[in-house]
Parts: structure tokens; C-alpha cells; sequence
């Protein structure tokens, strides 16, 4: 009898596929399936010799290849599409058995699978897996959440495919339920922040200096070898280096300034503000994708909209370019920094106990966001596991607090001269209030008082109180 697969995997387009070719690559069994057979035959036949596949028409002959307890990986779109495939799997596997949903799942919709497929002695696995098509193949970070029962028979098989730095494997437990998943979103919205404060650096270099994108690639190659060296800052380079085959033009002058996107960011920002905590460099690169895609607002705008600019004249170009290069180091440790604090109140609410350092660890290598410094983040919380802030990290404090003169530079100059940039601004002002010693919040207690009676609290006492604004102002407690 013909030995069983390990782990399956089901939907075979580009993740799907680069996934079950990885799992083979390194040894493992696994059996293929797809709606469409033939793209399994297409699978088997192109990539035959990366290792074992065991090929199923039906999803019930898929199912009775696998080994016992049954892996099964779910590669299809998000929603209705992962819901339907999962309610033809249920009948077809028995108690014990692993589900994994290994997309971009909302991890709400995680949340109500893993409850409802608990119900039929079934594990649910909601995985964040990052690096794209290339990760997928040759190892990305994964993000796993689920039953830690699952993780032990599982866990290893993805440690195993995952991308490793140092030797330690980008993927570890994340917490129950939703967590891989809410984790991968939050992934995702850093990685927004990331993408639009490059952005803003290529404008503010470009506009300021005049340089060509190819000459701009090279500052970035340049980036890429000190504190900057991401995934992001190296593609970067690559992009703005491409010349467009049909015309002979930079090829980032022929793409249309419309940048679209997929979903996780605005979840980042709707769960943020559920939560109350501040992502202000992720909502405003958020924002700034619909933005660009406004184009009845924006062809409005043009030629009516005054700027009051002068001349943009900048007298030592390097030093311009070093500031950008500051302001952007600074920029993104605010939008970690937001980020690790939004999986911080979301493991508090929904009971999660993830490790932060553990994330800062597995997104190393892998992700699209794997960047030098998330070296220095893991450090952050292997000092203080708790770390209430981490721009509050000694490291950070000082490697922010000595960029800080050139990033108020760079915004005042975007600013005098017109050049949106939202993510360097908002992530500015961001540093700004949570290091001030009193905000005007006290005002808008003030105004809610007044008009809605909501109360306010004293500096020199305890309680809530309310002044009696439309009668004498005599101060009531609450």
C-alpha cells in the first residue's frame, strides 16, 4: 500500500502552489488539490522532481490520502470561497484533524471557524504566512494561531519551510483563535506604513534635488547597507532602476499614481480604533492609498487648488538627503512601535498572551517587512518583555532623539513647499504628543462637559466631576 501524504494543501494558484512545492522540497508527502484539475496535473507535471506529490481529483480522495491526524492546508480567496471549502472538508475528516487557513483572512471570520469546527472535534488553524510568491516557495514567516494541541504535530512541519535567520526558524506559536491572523494583519499594515514613508522619501528627494529615479535608486542602494537594510529599501532600489522597455523611461514615470489595495490595511486601522489605540503612520498611509485613488477629487483639485509655494531651493543636496534618510529611520520606528502596541491591547482583549519579542523574531526574515532593525526590536522586548512603549527603548530613544533635528527639517520643508507627507508628518506629531508633558485633551473634557454633560477629572483629586454651565458653574460630583 502506497505510503499517505503528511500534510495537504487545497488551491493551487501561485501561494498555494509555491507552498506544497516547499513542503516537498523538504521532504515531505503531501498531496495536491484543486478545483480545476488541472492545475494539480499542471503542479505534478512542471515540479515533479521537487518531491513527493500525491495528486486528487475529488476532495474526498484528497482527504483519504492524508495521514492521520489530517493536515490539511486551505489556499483559495478569502471569505465566502475559504467558508465553502471548509464546509465541504467537515464531513470528510474525523475528530482530531487540522484545518489551515493560510490566507488573508479577517481574523474575526478565524475567530467563528475555529469555534464552529471545535464543535465537530476538529482543529482550526488560522496562519499568517508572509513573504509572497518567493516566500511561499523558499521560505516565509508563518504566523500560526489555533489550539497549542495542534501546534505540537503541526508546528514543526512549518518551522521546518519557514525562513530561518541565524539559524532560528521565522515562525513560531502565536496564541489562540484569531492571533496568527490578527497578527498577520497588523504585519500588513506596518507594511503599508513602510511602503508610504519610502514613498514620501523618493518624492522629497526627487522634488527637492531634482535627481532621476535612477540616481535615486543608488542613494537607496546606498540605505540599504547601514541601519535602513530592509526587503523593502532593497526593492526599492530595484524598482526605480527599471527603465520601461516600450518607451526608454524610468519605469516609475509610466505606472499610474493610483495606488490600490486588498483590505488588511483598513482592517489595521478599523480594529485600531475599536481598540483605541493610536496607528497614526498606518492610518495615514491607508488613507493616502485612497488618496491616490480619488481621481474625481484630485482632477478637481488641480489648477484650483492654490500652494503658495516658492522656489524649493536646497543649497547642500547630501546633507537634504541624509535628513530624508533620518526622518525616514525615525518614521519607521514609529510605525513598529504603533504596531506592537495594537497586538499588545489586542492580546489583553481577546485574552491572546502573545509574545511581542517572538513576533519581532519571526519577522526577521521571510515577511515582506524582514528589516536589519527588527534585530533590535527582539532585543527591546528580550530587556523588557513588557515594554509598555518601545520608542521608550533606551535604543530607540536615542536613535530616534538623534534623527529628530533632521526629521523636523524634512516635514517643516515638505510642508513650506507643498509636498504631502502624511506618514512623515502624522508620525511626527505622533512622537511629539505622546512624549508631551500635558496635551490639550484638557480643553475637549472641558467642551464635552459644557455642551453634553460628560464630566471631566481634576489633576489635584480623585472622582469625576461636572460644572453646572448653564447655571451658576458650580462644580458637582459625578
Amino acid at each position: 500500500m502506497a505510503e499517505l501524504a503528511q500534510i495537504g494543501v487545497t488551491g493551487l494558484a501561485v501561494m498555494g502552489r509555491n507552498l506544497a512545492r516547499n513542503f516537498a522540497r523538504h521532504g515531505y508527502r503531501v498531496a495536491v488539490h484543486n478545483r480545476s484539475h488541472a492545475k494539480t496535473q499542471s503542479l505534478v507535471s512542471d515540479h515533479g522532481s521537487d518531491g513527493t506529490f500525491l495528486p486528487s481529483e475529488s476532495m474526498a480522495d484528497f482527504v483519504a490520502s492524508l495521514e492521520r491526524p489530517r493536515r490539511v492546508v486551505i489556499m483559495v480567496k478569502a471569505g465566502g470561497p475559504t467558508d465553502a471549502v471548509i464546509q465541504e472538508l467537515i464531513p470528510l475528516l474525523e475528530e482530531g484533524d487540522i484545518v489551515i487557513d493560510a490566507g488573508n483572512a479577517h481574523f474575526p471570520d478565524t475567530i467563528r471557524r475555529e469555534a464552529e469546527l471545535k464543535e465537530h472535534g476538529l482543529h482550526f488553524v488560522g496562519s499568517g504566512v508572509s513573504g509572497g510568491e518567493e516566500g511561499a516557495l523558499n521560505g516565509p514567516s508563518i504566523m500560526p494561531g489555533g489550539s497549542r494541541e495542534s501546534y505540537k504535530t503541526l508546528g514543526p512541519m512549518l518551522e521546518d519551510i519557514s525562513a530561518k535567520v541565524d539559524g532560528v526558524p521565522c515562525c513560531t506559536y502565536v496564541g489562540p483563535d484569531g492571533a496568527g491572523h490578527f497578527v498577520k494583519m497588523v504585519h500588513n499594515g506596518i507594511e503599508y506604513a513602510d511602503m508610504q514613508l519610502i514613498a514620501e522619501a523618493y518624492d522629497l528627494i526627487r522634488q527637492g534635488t531634482g535627481a532621476s529615479a535612477a540616481e535615486i535608486a543608488e542613494i537607496f542602494r546606498t540605505w540599504n547597507e547601514g541601519d535602513l537594510e530592509s526587503f523593502l529599501i532593497e526593492i526599492t532600489a530595484e524598482v526605480l532602476a527599471h527603465v520601461d522597455d516600450r518607451t526608454g523611461n524610468a519605469f516609475v514615470d509610466i505606472v499610474q499614481d493610483q495606488a490600490e489595495q486588498k483590505g488588511t490595511g483598513r482592517w489595521t486601522v478599523q480594529n485600531a480604533l475599536d481598540l483605541g489605540v493610536p496607528i497614526t503612520g498606518i492610518a495615514e498611509a491607508t488613507f493616502a492609498r485612497a488618496l491616490s485613488g480619488s481621481a474625481p477629487q484630485r482632477e478637481a483639485a488641480r489648477g484650483k487648488l492654490a500652494a503658495h509655494t516658492g522656489e524649493w531651493s536646497i543649497q547642500d543636496k547630501d546633507q537634504f538627503v541624509e535628513d530624508v534618510r533620518q526622518a525616514l529611520y525615525a518614521s519607521k520606528v514609529v510605525a513598529y512601535s504603533q504596531g506592537f502596541d495594537q497586538i499588545a491591547a489586542a492580546s489583553e482583549e481577546y485574552g491572546w498572551d502573545i509574545d511581542r519579542g517572538a513576533m519581532a523574531r519571526i519577522w526577521r526574515g521571510g515577511c515582506i517587512i524582514r528589516a536589519r532593525f527588527l534585530n533590535r526590536i527582539t532585543e527591546a522586548y528580550e530587556r523588557d518583555a513588557d515594554l509598555p512603549l518601545l520608542l521608550a527603548d533606551d535604543y530607540f530613544a536615542d536613535a530616534v532623539g538623534n534623527s529628530l533635528a533632521a526629521w523636523r527639517r524634512v516635514v517643516a520643508a515638505a510642508a513650506q513647499n507643498g509636498i504631502p507627507t502624511p506618514a512623515f508628518s502624522s508620525s511626527l506629531a505622533y512622537y511629539d504628543g505622546i512624549r508631551a508633558e500635558r496635551l490639550p485633551a484638557a480643553l475637549i473634557q472641558g467642551q464635552r462637559d459644557f455642551f453634553g454633560a460628560h464630566t471631566y477629572r481634576r489633576v489635584d483629586g480623585d472622582g469625576a466631576f461636572h460644572t453646572e454651565w448653564s447655571l451658576d458653574r458650580s462644580e458637582q460630583p459625578a
